[in-house]
């Protein structure tokens, strides 16, 4: 039987991979806490954990008409970011992935009336959402496997629920242990490019608007005292600060924890932090002593079946 080792909400941003310099220049001569967060947070979990495998569930990887995971054997190249190739430019990455827990996902599919496609293509394009948190964390820790999902930009609450109820029972009847990486922001609303560079500090009086951060500060007090059911249950007032995609990385994680009745408080590495306009923020999830949760069932669907029929 597998299990999930543990998990985290993780900020993926590109000030991450910055020089250090150029980090304190954005910020008043300060540092991200973002950055050691990330050290701490290896230290504590990712160099000390039992797992074999490390499951990022990728807010920049859209696809479209189904959920992919990727099926290689190993990941290896040099990641230059189509959205910022100036800060993020040739930076290598090599790591082996799962190819038989990615079948296993993707075998899970119609038990929860969802589409889950494994792609071992090696020329499949990878993201930071993926590359930047590896380096921090995986980096150094060769015999660690790592594969991605990306999230589906037609996936409503329920469809990334599936996928995560999916993805947990493919986890518990494997014989991994494994680490869920929900890597993606909060509140994510960019400031307009000619404002944009009055706002790159780390201060959360740069998030976009104060009723975005108040809608952060409510989650972080949920998250910290394990009401995961009330972060759920209030999802449709949390659209409305655009969470980034949709807060499908957090959705799909809680799928596989058991949803509403997971109570796994969160420990927070690093400060909270604006980053131009959206709310950054690491959070880790430790296993409790009885295991998370298992995953919800899903009620047959007769749109499903009539799609696959």
């Amino acid at each position: 039987m597998g299990e999930v080792a543990g998990a985290g909400l993780i900020a993926h941003v590109p000030t991450i991979v910055l020089p250090e310099e150029t980090r304190r220049e954005l910020n008043h001569g300060e540092d991200s806490t973002l950055v050691s967060g990330l050290h701490q947070l290896r230290r504590e979990v990712f160099d000390v954990v039992d797992y074999d495998t490390v499951v990022v569930l990728d807010s920049h990887w859209a696809t479209t008409v189904e959920f992919v995971v990727t099926a290689q054997q190993r990941r290896a190249g040099l990641f230059t970011s189509e959205e910022l190739p100036r800060g993020m430019c040739r930076r290598p990455y090599d790591f082996p992935g799962d190819p038989s827990l990615a079948r296993l996902i993707e075998s899970k599919g119609a038990e929860h009336s969802t589409w889950i496609t494994a792609i071992e293509d090696d020329h499949l394009p990878i993201f930071y959402a993926t590359t930047n948190l590896w380096e921090f964390l995986g980096q150094g820790l060769p015999e660690k496997r790592w594969i991605s999902i990306g999230v589906c930009q037609t996936a409503d609450t329920e469809d990334n629920l599936r996928l995560g109820r999916a993805l947990g029972d493919a986890i518990a009847e494997s014989d991994r242990k494994v680490l869920l990486i929900a890597s993606g922001a909060m509140s994510h609303t960019f400031w307009p490019l000619r404002k944009l560079r009055d706002h790159e500090a780390a201060g959360s009086e740069h998030i976009f608007t104060p009723e975005a951060y108040k809608a952060d500060m409510e989650r972080l007090e949920w998250f910290a005292a394990g009401d995961h059911k009330r972060v759920l249950d209030t999802m449709p007032e949390f659209f409305k600060y655009k969470p980034e995609a949709r807060f499908g990385h957090y959705l799909m994680m809680m799928g596989a924890l058991g949803e509403g009745d997971c109570t796994a408080t969160s420990r927070q590495y690093g400060e909270y932090e604006n980053s131009v306009g959206t709310g950054q923020v690491h959070l880790w999830f430790d296993r409790p002593s009885e295991g998370f949760p298992r995953p919800h069932r899903t009620a047959p669907d007769p749109d499903y079946v009539r799609q696959t029929a």
